[in-house]
């Protein structure tokens, strides 16, 4: 069984214009993201899946530099760009993460794998909740990302890759990885300039020492100053 994390990445934000590329603490933050997941032991392939956009061609020549795999497709219909990068890569099993994860967590990423693996062959879906918002991780079977792919018709819900899937939970079997307490309302997410500066306070406390989300946890505890920077931002809707 092939597992394979596809990072969504593109140059275009428009709350955040170039965030995939900006220099976080010395790195550019779609590296950061890249790095991070090299550390769960469950991914057997991570690729980077940007659009044919020429805007986008700086994120393929980071690709090529840092000898990343990578996939083109459409800007808008992220869901076909999800479909068809797991096929060049014969994926059994995707990983969606998301390029404004900075701080995402190998650990919660193979957690929340092995969450679909041990409910294998009855679960389509898997997800974690309760996190800091920013160590998001969704677990799709590809059989279950095929039939969306020819299923799905409302193109905000192809934007949004899974949303047809978590939407009609009477025709895909769905599991939540819920962590006690909820801590969903922290914000690690990176939309904004408030949550770049956020990000860039953990890193440059850190350096480039490898920590875990929960040491991350630790520090942000320590620093109530740091959680009034982002507090009022208001995340995307769907």
């Amino acid at each position: 069984m092939k597992i394979v994390a596809i990072v969504q990445a593109r140059v275009g934000s428009s709350r955040l214009p170039g965030k995939v590329l900006l220099d976080l603490a010395g790195e550019p933050m779609l590296a950061r993201v890249v790095d991070r997941l090299q550390g769960a032991r469950r991914l057997d392939e991570v690729i980077i899946a940007t659009t044919t956009m020429p805007q986008d061609d700086a994120i393929i020549a980071l690709c090529e530099e840092r000898g990343w795999r990578f996939f083109r497709g459409d800007e808008h219909d992220v869901l076909d760009r999800y479909y068809h990068a797991a096929r060049a890569r014969t994926a059994d099993v995707v990983v969606r993460i998301t390029s404004d994860c900075p701080l995402i967590d190998a650990g919660v990423v193979d957690d929340t794998i092995a969450a679909f693996l041990e409910r294998q062959p009855a679960l389509d879906y898997a997800v974690n909740g309760g996190f800091p918002r920013g160590l998001d991780t969704e677990v799709i079977g590809a059989g279950a990302l095929n039939r969306a792919w020819r299923e799905a018709s409302d193109p905000a819900l192809r934007e949004h890759v899974t949303a047809h899937i978590y939407r009609h939970p009477s025709d895909y079997r769905l599991f939540q990885l819920t962590h006690e307490p909820d801590l969903s309302h922290l914000r690690w997410t990176v939309d904004t300039p408030e949550d770049f500066q956020v990000a860039e306070l953990i890193f440059r406390h850190f350096q480039d020492t490898p920590f875990s989300w929960r040491e991350a946890l630790a520090l942000w505890e320590q620093h109530p100053e740091w959680q009034e920077i982002n507090r009022d931002i208001q995340q995307k809707v769907v």
